[in-house]
């Protein structure tokens, strides 16, 4: 009785710490006590945002429909960044403190499997072409790459210090990565596999995309208040444009023509013009807003703020925050499956 007694209360505090939620909210608890297969049924078939809570190493789930935390789960050491399979069919977590991809439903958030031994995973990218798997190794100053078929490891770039972001050309030919600790943009040419350029861009740089028409490359300088705009087939910084001081990561808007910029500093976030190369708007989004996701109707904006533990939801029509989303430390990477066209 005694030993069954022990077991009991055993599962229950694993349990408890498993959803890491307090008990009024934890919707793990309350079906149980409910009886309750109907709750965790419907919460398992509304659509979720999935939030990565860095600094706990944390999964939030996020009901899109109710903007309210429905559950928290551990998922690894430092998860960062995410980002779906080619075929829609998963989405990978990026742990790099544990080493290792975690592999989610894009719809419920669920763990299905988990793949040990990619080291120091921070971002991730595949490669247009599908042929190629990238990840940065910001803590061990390196780039590694896989072939996508398998995640095997085909080779390993040192790099000066902190490689950070990552993104390919359209073609998929060359790989492009910020190295914040030493100020610069590398370029690596994946038919050679050798290093194209290494130039410097500004302080401290974060993310990096190619512009629609492939022509540049839009890199967010976070030491400094701008967006450097690089002709990536010369190896050189062409142009400047200033959007906030902690100009930090870049999302399109599905148009084919914008992108978001979030100003982290200045807790603002700016629209780009990807071919005028001008800002066309900011609007407020408080605590550092970090990374973004965008609605497929294009009425709000999910940003993580990561100050201040919560995802601020934008009103696009308004340019102001609708809604507030309480989530775990330090939230960085931010993904839903009904988002607006990359």
């Amino acid at each position: 009785m005694y030993v069954n007694l022990i077991r009991c209360l055993s599962w229950w505090s694993g349990l408890r710490q498993r959803c890491l939620m307090p008990p009024a909210q934890n919707l793990c608890l309350i079906a149980l006590l409910a009886g309750g297969p109907a709750v965790l049924t419907e919460a398992a078939h509304a659509e979720v945002a999935v939030v990565l809570n860095s600094g706990e190493g944390t999964i939030s789930l996020v009901d899109k429909h109710t903007y309210t935390e429905v559950a928290r789960t551990f998922v690894g050491r430092e998860p960062h960044h995410l980002m779906s399979l080619p075929d829609n069919s998963a989405l990978i977590v990026a742990n790099s403190v544990s080493n290792d991809l975690v592999f989610l439903d894009p719809q419920t958030g669920a763990i299905k499997s988990r793949l040990a031994n990619i080291s120091d995973p921070y971002q991730i990218a595949f490669s247009p072409d599908h042929k190629w798997f990238a990840a940065t190794s910001l803590r061990l100053d390196r780039v590694d790459l896989y072939a996508a078929d398998g995640f095997k490891l085909v080779q390993r770039f040192s790099m000066p210090t902190t490689p950070s972001h990552l993104t390919f050309d359209h073609q998929g030919q060359v790989l492009f990565v910020t190295l914040q600790g030493s100020d610069e943009l590398v370029a690596i040419d994946l038919n050679t596999r050798a290093v194209r350029w290494k130039i410097p861009v500004g302080k401290t740089p974060a993310g990096v995309v190619m512009t629609p028409d492939d022509k540049f490359l839009l890199v967010g300088i976070m030491g400094e208040d701008r967006v450097a705009v690089v002709d990536w087939r010369r190896g050189a910084v062409v142009q400047s444009v200033v959007t906030g001081k902690g100009a930090h990561n870049l999302l399109p808007m599905g148009d084919g023509l914008h992108f978001f910029v979030s100003n982290r500093v200045a807790n603002t976030v700016s629209v780009l013009n990807a071919r005028t190369l001008k800002v066309e708007d900011s609007f407020a989004v408080p605590g550092g807003p970090d990374c973004m996701e965008l609605a497929a109707d294009g009425k709000e904006l999910w940003v993580t703020s990561r100050w201040l533990r919560q995802v601020s939801v934008i009103d696009l029509k308004t340019r102001r925050l609708s809604h507030v989303v309480r989530v775990g430390r330090s939230p960085h990477g931010i993904f839903f499956a009904s988002h607006a066209p990359r």
